[in-house]
């Protein structure tokens, strides 16, 4: 892939070469050039390198001796260039693979014959250094064995000849020369015990990255099936940024996507909204390939149609051995009938939870109205006040959906006023008007720990809040029991504690108080939206909401919220956040 491919919303695997075409391509050319028997195995290969390499010497021998005449025994000169040559023919004719090894020294030692007569034609010609030939053949191929046959029979032959030929005079040439054979024999038998050791060595190594191979391509062909058979796409990026490994299902999505991007006509990615349109430098892709790490971000490719697709993408960094960066590996799944059905829940719910608030609304006003008539007899006005309380309660369960609809993670944004205030005044304002519900059944509202507390935050919003949180706290409080509020600041971040000494939550529980309608069981009648919309809310502000409870004790909520708008963007203020709300919603994203 190219540097400009970097930026492509949706890239592909450059082209692979396929080493096992081009092995078949070879065994196919090769079948019509079939090696020479002298060259099929190595042991042929070594038999006729040896014996050529004397035979070309002889040769050169009969070359020059022919046209310019032979002052020795001419008979013998020819009957010994025939023993060698001979042998070098035999050395090519023979199949060696199909016979024992030890049928190979017979080359040599007919080689020792043939140089012998050489000599023998001719003692003063030289053809003495000729035995060096076959014994350092016999002493690197055959060992100690053939290295005794080399240093016995070669010597022995020079010695004895010298001896009985009278033309030949016994003096130091006479042993000299069987002795240079001995030490370059001897040499040779050391350096061919380690090219034995070196190539059984070398041996083993092949076989073990042979087995090694095999494996790695078993893996390779594993995970292929793997990557292929899973229906997220799946694509890896090297550290240049060019991509080496993508699936099928990859390729699938891009194919959906191009085709989206074409019958769209304009702009071909947008943003999670659907709306946003994204330049190609900030899709998910091109940001992976920039070294960017992110969870889930949402694309849209295409303009409105059946044809828009929407992939969800996660990008995880990988290292090497030693730490280094080594690219990346990006996960991506088609999410467009997700989205899709998401967004009509959320439309239904608006549109019923919208058309039930009115009628509910008119009908509270009557029923005011009734309650406050001087004419109602006192009996039906009682049965108004059940009727006007499950009505208000009727109301409040529509705004909780309603409220929980415009807060999915799906629909728009929940829209956020935030602005400087003292967050003790609407704290106090919430304690206030929950007094007369707690005392009916004798709870008292500890409001002595509210001092002032500066905020960045939406008043009415964190009212919604804050009355959820004390609602909460006098419900499953017992009777006679206390609500404890207090706010405090340190200038960068401010609390919010509600403590009850209520029923409390099992430690089972706790875990998922936020998750939307969950109600702990015997002790809830609500929804099980209250608090999830509570914690959405908070977020919203870039805040968070903890909580501590003990069965049988009671619980504490603690509502977290930046200060001011400048400690939104303060390190401390993250960090102080980060170490409980933000972990915290790092592992809601990972669950």
């Amino acid at each position: 892939m190219s540097t400009s491919d970097v930026g492509d919303a949706y890239p592909v695997a450059e082209h692979v070469v396929d080493s096992r075409r081009i092995l078949r391509r070879i065994r196919r050319f090769g079948r019509h050039f079939a090696l020479p028997p002298f060259l099929d195995t190595g042991r042929a290969r070594t038999t006729a390198t040896l014996q050529l390499s004397l035979a070309a010497v002889v040769l050169v021998y009969v070359v020059i001796a022919v046209p310019w005449g032979y002052a020795g025994d001419l008979g013998l000169f020819w009957l010994g260039a025939i023993v060698v040559l001979g042998a070098g023919g035999v050395a090519l004719l023979v199949p060696w693979a199909r016979v024992s090894a030890w049928w190979i020294m017979a080359v040599p030692i007919i080689d020792l014959l043939g140089i012998a007569l050489l000599r023998q034609s001719l003692p003063t010609g030289g053809f003495g250094v000729l035995f060096f030939i076959p014994a350092i053949w016999l002493a690197i191929y055959f060992g100690i064995g053939g290295y005794l046959v080399g240093i016995i029979v070669a010597p022995a032959i020079l010695v004895t000849t010298a001896i009985v030929d009278p033309r030949q005079d016994v003096g130091y040439v006479t042993f000299s020369l069987p002795l240079m054979i001995v030490v370059v024999a001897t040499i040779s038998l050391a350096l061919g015990r380690q090219m034995t050791a070196q190539r059984r060595l070398f041996t083993r190594q092949t076989r073990t990255m042979a087995r090694t191979l095999r494996r790695a391509q078993k893996q390779e062909e594993l995970l292929a099936e793997v990557l292929d058979t899973i229906d997220f796409g799946v694509i890896r990026l090297a550290a240049d940024g060019s991509t080496t490994v993508a699936n099928e299902a990859h390729a699938r999505l891009q194919r959906a996507a191009r085709s989206a991007e074409a019958g769209s006509g304009g702009h071909a990615a947008f943003a999670a909204d659907g709306v946003t349109p994204v330049d190609r430098q900030d899709t998910p892709f091109a940001r992976a390939a920039r070294g960017e790490v992110f969870d889930n971000q949402i694309v849209w490719f295409g303009g409105d149609g059946p044809r828009r697709r929407a992939l969800s993408v996660t990008a995880r960094r990988t290292r090497a051995v030693d730490g280094s960066d080594n690219g990346a590996v990006i996960v991506s799944r088609d999410v467009t009938a997700e989205l899709t059905a998401l967004r009509a829940r959320d439309s239904l719910v608006s549109s019923v939870s919208h058309e039930l608030r009115t009628p509910l609304t008119s009908i509270i006003g009557y029923l005011e109205l009734a309650v406050d008539d001087p004419d109602v007899p006192e009996r039906a006005r009682g049965y108004l006040d059940v009727a006007e309380r499950n009505v208000s309660r009727l109301l409040e369960i529509v705004s909780d959906i309603l409220t929980a609809s415009s807060t999915s993670e799906m629909s728009a944004d929940l829209t956020i006023s935030q602005q400087d205030v003292d967050i003790a005044d609407v704290v106090r304002a919430s304690g206030e008007s929950w007094a007369p519900a707690a005392a009916e059944r004798a709870i008292a509202i500890d409001m002595a720990g509210v001092r002032p507390a500066p905020a960045y935050a939406d008043p009415l919003r964190m009212r919604q809040v804050i009355d959820n949180l004390v609602s909460n706290a006098v419900k499953y409080n017992r009777d006679g029991g206390r609500v404890t509020l207090s706010t405090t600041s340190d200038g960068i971040t401010t609390w919010i504690t509600v403590t009850d000494t209520g029923v409390g939550v099992s430690e089972s529980d706790v875990g998922r108080l936020f998750e939307r309608f969950f109600r702990v069981a015997d002790t809830s009648t609500g929804t099980g939206l209250g608090l999830s919309i509570s914690r959405e809310l908070v977020r919203a502000h870039g805040g968070d909401i903890i909580v501590t409870s003990t069965a049988g004790v009671g619980s504490t909520f603690s509502v977290q919220l930046p200060a001011s708008a400048e400690s939104l963007d303060d390190p401390d203020a993250i960090i102080t956040i980060s170490r409980t709300g933000a972990s915290r919603r790092e592992e809601d994203q990972d669950t």
